[in-house]
């Protein structure tokens, strides 16, 4: 039953107009058009080998400017634990994310619902550059339980086609929202700069009052 839902998010992510159209059949028209954008942005998607593969995930989606590893998960319950084999699973996924720089993925499918029923979260990992730093921003990651244990809830993921709607954005986009990111960065060190320099001025000129008032009551 598993392959059959990898199957389903596999047509969706190589931009088949019948795997996307099949997913969002009850979607509203705007969330439709997002997911359509998969169509002119296409990944090529290939099938783990197998289980014994760690780290590697039930899918692996790649394009020109961005890959990753997709744990795929399909479920009744809006709520996932990890434990045993699927934290093992888990901490694979981050292992690999780490060593190569990649972002893994877990997609998860709910059954019995209308509308999107995938949600996306990212595994978190400390050294992603370029386009796929800036799209880990805009993802969650898994939640954690009280007792920190990351988890899956199918509430707190991105849906689907909003996901495909940031992955189907024109590289000039991407450097764009860099530039915007670096820019802002830039102005609030020249603010703290500005700052530190007045509050230094400040201080000399509250030091120097003290000493103008001595000599004139010396004179």
């Amino acid at each position: 039953m598993a392959s059959h839902y990898e199957r389903e998010l596999r047509a969706v992510l190589i931009g088949s107009p019948d795997g996307v159209r099949a997913v969002t059949r009850s979607c509203t028209a705007a969330e439709k058009a997002r997911a359509m954008q998969v169509i002119r942005r296409p990944f090529l998607v290939v099938r783990a080998a197998g289980s014994g593969v760690a780290g590697a995930g039930d899918l692996l989606a790649v394009r020109g400017d961005i890959s990753f590893p997709i744990e795929v998960k399909t479920t009744k319950e809006k709520k996932v634990y990890l434990s045993g084999r699927t934290m093992v699973q888990y901490l694979d996924l981050q292992k690999e994310g780490e060593r190569c720089g990649l972002m893994p993925l877990y997609a998860m499918r709910l059954k019995g619902v209308r509308g999107d029923s995938w949600r996306i979260f990212k595994v978190e990992t400390s050294n992603l550059t370029g386009a796929v730093s800036i799209l880990a921003r805009r993802l969650p990651a898994l939640p954690l339980t009280r007792n920190g244990t990351p988890h899956l809830d199918w509430d707190e993921g991105l849906p689907l086609h909003n996901f495909l709607s940031l992955l189907c954005r024109d590289s000039d986009s991407y450097t764009q929202t860099a530039e915007t990111l670096r820019s802002k960065a830039n102005a609030w060190t020249e603010k703290a700069e500005t700052l530190k320099m007045e509050d230094a001025q400040k201080a000399i000129l509250e030091q120097r009052e003290p000493e103008e008032w001595v000599k004139k009551f010396r004179l």
